[in-house]
């Protein structure tokens, strides 16, 4: 149990820093949340691995994936994750708060 814990930590931290790499943009999260990152992404690109190619049935969909389907994983959250906080920081108007009189 410790060593799975100890590798989902090890490739949850490879998985989103490279994801963090291959997006173009800045990402301001820390290392936990770069490891969180890898972490979901894994867990999607084990999704995506099981409906686009069956294998692993007896585990079902819900189940991690290797460094590759991770990294892809990844990438796809933390564009889910910019596409879902892009639009609260940037506000009804357009990239600043404007007040009743400006």
């Amino acid at each position: 149990m410790p060593g799975l814990i100890i590798t989902l930590l090890v490739v949850g931290l490879i998985a989103g820093f490279l994801a963090r790499l291959l997006v173009p943009g800045r990402d301001p999260m820390g290392i936990g949340a770069t490891i969180l990152l890898g972490i979901v992404g894994s867990f999607i690109g084990g999704f995506l691995g099981y409906v686009l190619f069956h294998h692993d049935k007896s585990q079902g969909f819900f189940q991690p994936a290797g460094l590759l389907g991770s990294i892809i994983g990844s990438v796809i959250a933390l564009l889910i994750y910019r596409s879902m906080n892009g639009s609260r920081r940037h506000g009804v108007m357009g990239g600043r708060r404007r007040g009743i009189f400006n």
